[in-house]
């Protein structure tokens, strides 16, 4: 987090550039084969470990960090795949980590759900709910007394919101102007409990004005809405209009964990939301343009499924950790 950023960042790219689009829908597929892949892997006994998976949820992440500049941080959590991968790292060190290896991002002292790469901006994920959310107040802190144009980006569920540390966080974050973008992935459950149980508003977006700044709620299966609303919030951020929640309506396809089976979500809840899958609906609106046509969103999965599988294969020879590395990276 050291070093002061460039006084005029680099611009983001158009949102209607082909090959940002493109990009954005590369990203989502990326992460739902990624993850699909992991499951399978787990399934097979092969993966040590344990799983919190972001299937349906591939837009909050891409749409987010589409927005932020290579300088920029994010936290996220226990379900940080996506994060991790729409911010950059690569398929290679996540499974290397997913398999222990000391070539992983962690050197395989993370695995699943710390995952993260501090070069890349990424402060590994936080298991402990709503943990990431008074870390990011702090490095928005950082940021405001380095006087730098940074922002960071913080990725939590609706579950985070009920404990203590966002209401320190977010208050921290507002009554200081920092430059955090909240970003809660609200895909209706905190484990296996609805949100309509938990909070007679369930509007998490409303909460803002409690504290004095800016919340917005989007479809957060939309990509570009995804992608607009985190521009405009980086942007408030960056020039002393911050903190800003955005509240990313979404669903999960998988379970909270990979025992769990979802039986407490309803079964017309399920279509209704699998009906407004994010990569179908991108890919949709990609074809209407008429300079894209299928074989490019097929070469892009093709593309991606050969990576995969050449990742897993060398991720399954990574070098393991000796007894030695035990009493590495210790400081405390």
């Amino acid at each position: 987090m050291n070093g002061a950023s460039a006084a005029n960042p680099p611009a983001l790219p158009d949102p209607q550039d082909r090959d940002f689009l493109l990009g954005l829908y590369g990203t989502m597929v990326l992460i739902r084969e990624f993850e699909e892949r992991v499951k399978f892997l787990f399934l097979e006994g092969t993966m040590p470990g344990t799983i919190h998976q972001c299937q349906g949820q591939e837009a909050t992440a891409t749409g987010v960090c589409a927005a932020l500049h290579a300088d920029d941080w994010i936290t996220s959590t226990f379900r940080g795949h996506g994060h991790a991968l729409a911010k950059g790292l690569t398929v290679q060190e996540m499974l290397d980590e997913l398999f222990g290896a000391t070539t992983g991002c962690c050197k395989g002292k993370g695995g699943s759900m710390h995952m993260g790469n501090m070069a890349k901006g990424m402060v590994p994920g936080i298991a402990i709910v709503a943990g990431g959310i008074p870390l990011a107040a702090g490095m928005a802190l950082a940021f405001k007394m380095q006087r730098t144009q940074q922002v960071v980006a913080c990725f939590f569920g609706d579950g985070a919101v009920a404990e203590g540390a966002f209401h320190e966080g977010v208050n921290m974050a507002a009554i200081w102007q920092l430059p955090v973008v909240f970003v809660c992935e609200n895909n209706l459950y905190g484990a296996s409990t609805r949100i309509d149980k938990v909070m007679k508003n369930p509007r998490i977006s409303d909460r803002a004005a409690a504290y004095g700044f800016q919340g917005e709620t989007v479809d957060g299966n939309d990509v570009l809405a995804v992608h607009a609303a985190a521009r405009r919030a980086a942007e408030a951020c960056r020039t002393g209009q911050g903190p800003v929640l955005l509240e990313l309506l979404t669903y999960r396809r998988t379970g909270h964990s990979r025992r769990d089976a979802c039986h407490y979500q309803a079964k017309d809840e399920r279509e209704a939301w699998f009906s407004r899958d994010p990569i179908t609906r991108f890919a949709t609106q990609l074809l209407a343009r008429g300079d894209i046509t299928p074989a490019d969103l097929d070469a892009i999965k093709a593309r991606i499924d050969s990576q995969i599988t050449q990742g897993v294969e060398l991720a399954k020879q990574a070098p393991q950790p000796t007894l030695a590395d035990l009493t590495t990276d210790v400081f405390a």
